[in-house]
């Protein structure tokens, strides 16, 4: 044994020899430590689902995931995204939530100092609340939330994914059991037992009850044949003796009861060995699926075991040059070509304490915490490229991380638009191959996208490397490093183009967008004005009732008018009410509609002073996501009748009469008796009604979309224009809609779009015309279902 031990400290302190040279440029660099935890607490910000607090400092983030849990009759609202996708998953959250509690526990009083120890427990605090929430009885967990498929095949923000997908909660139970998951859960509400017994002692109470129950849970089933939805994202392949030994290590390190320690001690035994060998497996570290790194290493300071310090020992030198792992050429310590950064970080964090532990060989210790600062120090910028891997900081960092709300995308394409709109600062990319190669590239989820997880032991490094080397927070951070609104693409806008235009007449394409990231909306309460003037027509002795306006065609839109503005200015409204229109797809962004505008004759009507024809030409636009052509601020866009994009024209002040002057008063003569005048009998309204519903489904994918086509026509069969159509849609899509028949007296009735196949039922509620009543008992037709 003594010649293995001899072997053994040999081999090391050639590496330590090693090691001086290769982490001698590391050392050379220092960087602003306390700058990059302050903005990766903003990523763990970025990452949050729910309802926000007030005071949210991510300005392009808003709450969402309202309804998670609705499924099951609960509130499984908040906890983290996972990664650049919407999916609650158990296993990683659970294992970023602990790490970070564990990284307070060790370096509580670096982080007070810096004045980020109550953010970081706030940030803690948004997960252990979750885990709370997800946990209703003692032997029920909900470990996911959200489909992982539905969820990876959509490319959008997490404002509106509620509108694109269901959400459906996932459990373990008794007969379901997760053992891992529910394991993993008890130990990060375990330390934050711990973490907040200081703050908040009722709180660290409630977090304990938790622990102690799910702790029980998972050791009492000891079995993940519950745990299936997440197969294929977190798949548990070290099985969960590793949850359940580092649960009962944090609930004996909070409670002191040895009971619980030798509980830990008795998992070890099942541990994963080596193939080569009859030890624990070392080729690896702390990660979301393997909890036993750390645990050996908190057992080894607990109890002094020789079986530990020597576990840990041989994990910490597989790390070393020369030790097992692979090094690129710039010195980053290359695990696995997916997060190669998080492993390192992982590693750097054990480093770092391990080199602080009263136990182990002291000789180690120096070549630990030099690893640990190189990888860091790596990511920040002492690499090969001169690059930081952190988006945000240092130089030349990502600006393309693979993050769906931080991309800002409306059309559901990750291409487009070319460069993210938003700065996910503090995001720890996967990082480069092992030859130091890396690409910017948003589709490259294996180098580029982030994750909680990835951040975590990093932040627990980085608070170590604040202590060693110091730092200091930004105080205009992150207010004065967001885009400035007139550097920001339009959100909200209105484009047009010019489809036909006569002496008397014009007739006007419109495509009305959202694509709101600032944050993402959804919005059904969108209207626009197209301004004209109409001061010929009144000098020639018209009005405004001697105009007609009609929708010709398009998606959407209740077409309405002339509304007076003010003087001879007035206006079309075309108004989206009860549309919902946000930045999911090219159906759900925009909304087409054409409209026209006929004067009553050909010289009463000149279009070229008109304030929103200023601009508008006949060339088309596409539907590319970069194209704005045809975008033009004089047709001006409301939500809820509050302008929210465009010009309005300046509403004209009457000029006011002189007084006159009094003239005397004339004798009256006698007035003459007058001839009565006869008054004109009115013309009664026709009648109208439905003449036919034509229902219709288009689909895309796995969505359905019905349509209804709607005509409606008077008594004499003529077809009638201009009628204002109200339906609702019931059964497998539901809400209600108002449209306009066209001049064929047609109208087209969108409902919703569906993932669910069943039965869709229109019902028309109400039709109304001006010169008509709307006769609903002649109607041929007023209800139609269609079947998909």
């Amino acid at each position: 044994m003594r010649a293995s031990v001899l072997r053994i400290r040999f081999f090391c302190l050639c590496m330590v020899i090693t090691l001086a040279s290769s982490f001698q440029s590391a050392a050379a660099q220092s960087y602003n430590y306390a700058e990059v935890l302050q903005k990766s607490l903003f990523f763990y910000d970025a990452q949050r689902s729910g309802a926000l607090p007030s005071d949210n400092p991510v300005i392009w983030r808003a709450a969402s995931g309202l309804a998670d849990g609705s499924d099951v009759g609960l509130d499984l609202t908040g906890g983290w995204y996972d990664a650049g996708d919407h999916v609650k998953f158990g296993l990683p959250m659970a294992s970023t939530a602990m790490v970070l509690a564990w990284s307070v526990y060790e370096y509580g009083d670096t982080l007070q100092q810096a004045g980020l120890k109550q953010q970081t427990l706030d940030t803690i605090r948004w997960a252990t609340d979750y885990f709370i929430k997800a946990h209703p009885s003692p032997n029920e967990f909900y470990y996911q939330l959200g489909d992982g498929s539905d969820d990876h095949a959509w490319w959008g923000p997490a404002e509106v994914v509620e509108q694109v997908m269901a959400r459906p909660a996932f459990k373990v139970d008794v007969q379901n059991p997760g053992s891992a998951v529910a394991g993993a859960s008890a130990a990060a509400l375990a330390v934050a037992s711990i973490v907040f017994e200081e703050s908040d002692p009722g709180y660290a109470a409630i977090c304990l009850s938790h622990a102690q129950q799910l702790y029980e849970f998972a050791d009492t089933t000891r079995s993940d044949a519950g745990y299936r939805e997440a197969v294929g994202f977190y798949d548990s392949f070290s099985g969960f003796w590793d949850e359940l030994s580092a649960a009962a290590t944090w609930l004996y390190l909070k409670t002191g009861d040895n009971t619980y320690l030798a509980r830990a001690e008795e998992a070890t035994n099942q541990w994963g060995k080596v193939r080569r060998g009859n030890v624990w497996e070392f080729e690896w570290t702390h990660s979301w699926d393997d909890m036993h790194f750390m645990t050996q290493l908190l057992l080894a300071r607990i109890t002094g075991k020789s079986i530990y310090i020597t576990a840990t020992e041989r994990n910490m030198q597989f790390w070393l040059p020369g030790g097992g792992v692979t090094y690129t050429n710039g010195g980053l310590a290359w695990l696995d070509q997916w997060g190669s950064l998080r492993y390192a970080a992982n590693a750097a964090f054990l480093a770092f304490v391990w080199a602080d532990a009263s136990v182990g060989d002291p000789a180690l210790k120096p070549s630990y915490r030099d690893f640990a600062e190189g990888q860091i120090n790596y990511m920040l910028g002492d690499n090969p490229a001169n690059r930081s891997y952190v988006v945000g900081f240092g130089n030349n960092p990502p600006v393309n991380p693979h993050h769906r709300t931080a991309h800002g995308a409306w059309y559901n394409d990750i291409r487009n638009p070319t460069n993210n709109r938003h700065i996910l600062f503090g995001a720890l990319v996967g990082g480069p191959g092992s030859n130091d190669s890396y690409n910017d590239d948003r589709s490259d989820y294996q180098k580029n996208e982030v994750a909680t997880d990835y951040n975590a032991g990093f932040f627990g490094a980085l608070t170590k490397m604040l202590a060693l080397h110091g730092g200091t927070t930004l105080s205009d951070f992150p207010e004065a490093y967001f885009k400035p609104k007139n550097e920001r693409m339009p959100e909200y806008f209105v484009r047009a183009r010019l489809m036909s235009e006569t002496n008397n007449s014009i007739n006007i394409f419109t495509q009305t967008s959202n694509r709101s990231a600032w944050p993402a909306t959804v919005k059904d309460n969108l209207s626009y004005r197209y301004f004209f003037d109409i001061s010929e027509a009144l000098a020639a002795g018209y009005s405004a009732a001697d105009f007609s306006v009609a929708r010709a065609g398009g998606e959407a839109g209740v077409v309405s008018g002339p509304h007076l503005w003010s003087g001879s200015i007035y206006y079309v409204e075309v108004a989206f009410y009860g549309t919902k229109i946000y930045p999911a797809g090219r159906i759900e962004a925009e909304r087409s509609t054409e409209f026209s505008i006929t004067a009553p004759s050909v010289a009463a009507w000149d279009t070229s002073n008109d304030w929103s024809r200023t601009g508008i030409v006949d060339s088309p636009f596409t539907y590319e996501p970069v194209d704005l052509s045809g975008l033009t601020p004089y047709i001006a866009l409301y939500d809820g009748g509050q302008l929210l994009f465009g010009e309005e024209p300046v509403a004209i002040e009457p000029t006011p009469e002189p007084t006159p002057s009094p003239e005397p008063t004339p004798t009256p003569e006698p007035t003459p008796t007058s001839e009565p005048t006869a008054t004109p009998t009115p013309m009664p309204n026709l009648s109208m009604w439905v003449n036919a519903i034509e229902l219709s489904v288009a689909s895309k994918g796995p969505w359905y979309t019905p349509h209804a086509l709607v005509v409606i026509v008077d008594e004499n069969g003529n077809p009638v224009a201009n009628a204002t159509v109200a339906a609702s849609w019931s059964g497998v899509v539901a809400g209600s809609v108002a449209t306009t028949t066209d001049s064929a007296g047609e109208a087209i009735v969108a409902g919703e779009k569906t993932r669910n196949s069943g039965i869709a039922t229109l019902t028309i509620t109400a039709v109304s015309a001006n010169g008509f009543d709307y006769l609903a008992s002649s109607n041929v037709e007023t209800q139609d279902s269609i079947g998909f």
